[in-house]
């Protein structure tokens, strides 16, 4: 059966973007010429991606406006917003986690989460997160958009591995 993997870099106190929604702080501490490759090996196992209309949105507007740099998946893109899906991109208003249980239940590699925070917290509300792959950027931004918010029910994991380079601590682990 297909895994839902969670891959995403956050602050050292837990924010996935600043105050303002923005990235430009993803960076280790040194050259990027001392970062690992983690992205290429990691996503040989996925063929489908599901993303919030933000983390979209960033994508096409500031990370990559040229072209769709999540070409060789499936991705999907919650959204209450009325796009037009492509070949590789279907935007739904299906319930995250009821799209979930019949992906998994499809033939193919596992799911990557790619964000933002309100669906990862549904997601995690649910149980539906196989195993988090979590890059801890050495910053404090003290505001911003949290990855994981208040919960009423505990998910205990399993540290499978950490990795640490240019002051970034790569911690990934599963459930229990």
């Amino acid at each position: 059966m297909r895994k839902i993997i969670l891959f995403i870099a956050m602050s050292l106190d837990g924010f996935i973007a600043d105050k303002d929604g923005k990235v430009d702080w993803l960076h280790g501490q040194g050259a990027d010429s001392e970062n690992v490759d983690v992205y290429s090996e990691f996503v040989k196992g996925i063929d489908t991606i599901l993303m919030g209309w933000n983390t979209y949105h960033q994508v096409t507007t500031e990370f990559s406006p040229e072209e769709w740099i999540y070409d060789d998946f499936t991705t999907y893109v919650v959204t209450h917003n009325n796009a037009v899906s492509t070949k590789n991109i279907c935007f739904t208003k299906e319930n995250p986690a009821d799209m979930l249980r019949r992906l998994i239940a499809e033939p193919g590699k596992d799911i990557w989460i790619c964000g933002g925070g309100n669906l990862v917290q549904q997601l995690m509300q649910e149980d539906l997160i196989d195993a988090y792959y979590i890059s801890v950027i050495p910053t404090l931004l003290g505001s911003g958009i949290r990855l994981f918010g208040s919960r009423e029910n505990e998910i205990k994991l399993k540290l499978l591995k950490t990795q640490t380079y240019n002051g970034i601590t790569d911690l990934v682990y599963t459930r229990r």
